[in-house]
């Protein structure tokens, strides 16, 4: 049974083609793991397995809770199986966990964010952050419900029914007072912000799924607007092509007592980056692969706690390059510059697709 459900995890995990080199690449892993895995028979065992299979250079861990039994929270479990480094301090729930090496670490609040500062083999140091807003008030479960609703309405479950744009708000204010907004080294975040993007929320998206408009969403504004770049769709600009659902893989049809309400499908879980403008030694990061796991979604009459992966949110891997550009160069330009309800500009020629690693 456990060769079985290793071997099926690897097949649901990837497909093959280009991808950067082993040692200027770094690979990323945000996944928020329901529940420490305890929501699913042998979920630790199983969230192990996909972490294995995925290969990350770095994982950013939401609901890492408690194992129940005797064991610790679920990052560091994984660290101690793994041998590799974790920080999850006095948080209920985030963690960063890692083979590299943990120069600092932050703590900003025990539910929406900590950090930690990592580097690499050949030195090269990032900023890397895992965080969690609001989950209440979800926009998307109220236009399903309530297909009426005005915009006004949809906007004010960002910022005044649930607190993600506050909380959001506070993180970043955060990472500005403490200097890493502005750090001469990459920062990451990443993790379950509860909430679409204004990236994906626009008027081609409205024509393909029913249930979205084009809005100014706040939270995913408030994100891009200090200078950090979404990197799924810096890879993917047109969010009709590539939709990355990560919610939700595991509850896909009615609601429990509802008949024939459909799930809200989008894109909650995201990772940003920003690079410096003055980057230490010269090193920046540009996002060059992605996938979002697992490839293939299980029957929905599997039970529950029979699932081979084991969360009701997707992972999203992305895979990011190093390069090293001259002192005083402009940062390096992520392959795509900009989406708008316009259209779309700096599409790459192909749109790369992560491979499997070799350790």
């Amino acid at each position: 049974m456990q060769r079985f459900i290793f071997s099926a995890l690897a097949a649901l995990c990837f497909v093959t083609s280009p991808c950067a080199a082993a040692d200027d690449s770094l690979r990323v892993l945000v996944w928020n793991v329901w529940r420490g895995g305890n929501e699913v028979d042998h979920g630790p065992e199983k969230i192990l397995a996909v972490i294995r299979d995925a290969k990350p250079d770095v994982v950013l861990l939401q609901e890492s809770y408690d194992i129940n039994g005797d064991r610790p929270k679920l990052g560091a479990w994984v660290a101690s199986e793994l041998g590799w480094n974790q920080y999850q301090g006095d948080s209920t729930h985030l963690c960063v966990l890692t083979p590299l090496q943990m120069e600092t670490t932050f703590f900003h609040h025990e539910w929406h964010g900590v950090g930690a500062q990592l580097h690499d083999a050949q030195g090269r140091t990032f900023l890397a952050w895992s965080i969690w807003f609001d989950y209440r008030h979800f926009g998307g479960y109220l236009l399903r419900d309530k297909p009426e609703t005005t915009d006004e309405e949809l906007l004010a479950c960002e910022h005044t029914h649930s607190n993600r744009l506050k909380q959001a708000t506070a993180l970043l204010a955060h990472l500005r007072d403490a200097g890493q907004l502005n750090a001469n080294v990459p920062l990451l975040v990443g993790g379950d912000f509860n909430c679409p993007s204004h990236l994906d929320w626009t008027h081609d998206t409205a024509r393909v799924f029913p249930r979205r408009r084009a809005l100014p969403l706040p939270v995913s504004i408030a994100v891009t607007d200090t200078g950090l770049q979404d990197t799924y769709r810096v890879l993917h600009p047109n969010p009709v092509h590539h939709p990355g659902i990560t919610w939700s893989p595991m509850f896909r049809g009615p609601r429990v007592g509802v008949e024939g309400t459909p799930q809200a499908f989008e894109r909650i879980d995201r990772l940003y980056l920003r690079n410096p403008d003055a980057p230490q030694d010269g090193w920046v990061l540009t996002p060059v692969a992605s996938a979002v796991l697992p490839e293939v979604w299980e029957d929905d009459s599997v039970p529950v706690k029979q699932r081979t992966f084991p969360s009701d949110h997707c992972g999203v891997l992305i895979d990011l390059q190093w390069s090293e550009i001259a002192s005083g160069t402009q940062r390096a330009l992520a392959p795509a510059e900009k989406v708008s309800d316009a259209g779309v500009t700096g599409i790459p020629a192909v749109e790369p697709q992560l491979k499997g690693r070799v350790l």
